[in-house]
């Protein structure tokens, strides 16, 4: 889930819907300065796909001891512990899953989300914040990871330059997603810099205008706007005193659009 606020609601994004804008922000991607990394059929899929592990979790979102819905918030862009407001052990089985469903049906997409999973529990973590009895369960995890990201690429012919174009992409729209459904108000580059056709590499700042306009510089999409549909659920927080009187409301709650402009600097 991701959150945001009102001094009486929060508005809630699901990860899988999250996804979903992530993906958009790929599917608009392209110009003559900015080329789509390749294989794109499969990096697309793994954007979409990238938090497939969370939707059992999301159908059934639970609270925080604080009584929010247990969520990624904006104070977490830029400063991401991985672990969200979730225990260790579930968020392992929520990222394992990730891999898995994806790889289900597509290994090359899955090796993307895999790699993106390696990186928010190794280099994006705070490690210190990891219990001393759930350290040997995080070190096996990402062993099982990182061995099943080799062996499959290996398999499918995955080059270490492929793989490393695709997961920045991929981490790219993820944050740009995560930038526009929690609402962040702080211009912030995107996660890695891109290469353009000629092979240079830029940093790409996205700055918030207004709540339903973002810019980009330098401008990566195919036109001359992008639109982001972005699907959320608004809760009173009064009803969050309760476990029961929060997922009665989530079930109750009808979905609503957001729609977001992207447009260059």
């Amino acid at each position: 889930m991701i959150r945001q606020e009102t001094p009486t609601h929060w508005l809630l994004v699901t990860h899988s819907d999250h996804a979903r804008v992530a993906g958009q922000f790929a599917d608009a991607w392209g110009n003559e300065q900015f080329a789509r990394p390749e294989p794109f059929a499969e990096i697309r899929h793994a954007v979409y796909h990238h938090d497939d592990g969370w939707i059992a979790r999301d159908a059934t979102p639970v609270l925080t001891r604080e009584h929010r819905p247990e969520a990624f918030t904006r104070q977490l862009v830029g400063a991401y512990s991985a672990f969200e407001e979730i225990d260790l052990p579930s968020y392992l089985k929520v990222r394992g899953d990730a891999t898995a469903v994806v790889a289900a049906t597509n290994p090359a997409s899955a090796v993307f989300v895999s790699m993106h999973t390696y990186n928010l529990l190794s280099e994006q973590a705070d490690v210190n914040t990891i219990r001393p009895e759930h350290r040997q369960a995080h070190a096996g995890f990402l062993a099982s990871q990182l061995a099943w990201q080799q062996v499959t690429a290996s398999a499918l012919g995955l080059d270490a330059a492929t793989l490393q174009r695709g997961f920045e992409f991929l981490q790219c729209c993820d944050n740009l997603s995560l930038i526009v459904c929690s609402g962040y108000e702080v211009p912030r580059d995107l996660r890695h810099t891109h290469p353009d056709v000629s092979g240079r590499r830029h940093a790409i700042r996205c700055t918030r205008v207004n709540p339903r306009l973002y810019t980009l510089a330098p401008w990566p999409g195919l036109r001359s706007e992008i639109i982001l549909d972005i699907p959320y659920r608004s809760i009173a927080k009064s009803e969050c005193t309760t476990l029961k009187s929060f997922q009665t409301a989530w079930r109750n709650s009808t979905l609503h659009a957001h729609t977001l402009i992207l447009r260059p600097a």
